[in-house]
This record gives C-alpha cells, structure tokens and sequence, in this order.
C-alpha cells in the first residue's frame, strides 16, 4: 500500500481511478506534452486505462498532489523504477498555474526524504530535457547532481542522481 504524506500546504494522495479527469487534464498540457512526451491520452476512458495500468505495476507510485485546505488537484509527483535506469526515477509534473510557487519542491522533498530513509532506495535519479530549465533547477535544489547526458527513446536527457552509492 502506497503511502500517504502532508506537508505544511500539500496531500499527496496515491492516485485513483477516480482522478481520471485530472490525470487527462495534465497530461495534455503543454509542458507535459513538450517535456515528458504525449501519452495519447485524449478522454477519461484513456485516463482510467492509464492510470488501471500504473495501479497493477508494482515499479509505479503516483501520488496526486493537491493543497490541503481547498483539495484542489494541482500535480502528480511520480516513483518509478524505468528499465533503463539502474534505480527508481522522481519525477513531477504540476498544471501552469501552480508553476513558481514552491509546490512542486514541497511535495517532491516529501517524496524523496522518506524515500532516502528507505534502505532499498539510497540511490534516487531523476531525468529531465536539458531545456527543461525549470525542472533542471528544482532537481538541484532538491539536492540532486548532474551524472551524464543520455539518450532514451530518441530523446536527449539529462540524467541527475541523490544519495549515489
């Protein structure tokens, strides 16, 4: 069972299938589209099949990010182990409007110190497009440092590590 956290502002939820229009919401803006790449999730069928896919791989945790006092749903922060990585990846995404306000730092601070805390989990990574300059910047700010430049699926990345071995 996936954990549930609080921060001071945020809930961070594991994400359900009744989070369906969110998650479709999402992942059609255009920083999702531009900097994690489309997943043709174009209805809330596609949503709710996306997210029956992530609720039935035990290498995938989604946890919808929302504030604590209006419920809003306002991003996703992710912990995946991808199999072309030796560890599991961090990852978020937030809508534009909640950009710049401490809440993609917050929740993904969260994430990662109870997940450093776990013995199967000293190493995390992280990936981002290198002119993905906002993500960049929270990955360093979250403590994590540049380890190489990569290539996945035809896409340039960046690739960052924590608590490296």
């Amino acid at each position: 069972m996936q954990k549930t956290y609080r921060t001071n502002r945020l809930l961070l939820t594991p994400v359900k299938l009744k989070d369906a229009g969110f998650i479709l919401e999402l992942m059609n803006t255009q920083g999702w589209i531009k900097f994690i790449g489309d997943r043709n999730i174009k209805s809330i069928e596609n949503a709710q099949e996306y997210i029956r896919k992530t609720l039935g791989d035990t290498n995938i945790q989604y946890w919808l990010v929302q504030t604590q006092k209006e419920k809003q749903r306002i991003g996703l922060i992710s912990f995946v182990k991808r199999d072309y990585l030796d560890h599991y990846d961090l990852g978020f995404a937030f809508l534009p409007a909640f950009h710049h306000k401490g809440y993609a730092f917050e929740a993904a601070h969260e994430v990662l110190r109870d997940r450093l805390n776990d013995a199967d989990h000293k190493t995390i990574l992280a990936t981002a497009r290198s002119e993905n300059l906002p993500s960049l910047k929270l990955l360093q700010k979250l403590g994590f440092q540049f380890l190489k430049k990569m290539e996945h699926d035809h896409k340039k990345l960046l690739l960052y590590g924590i608590g490296l071995d």
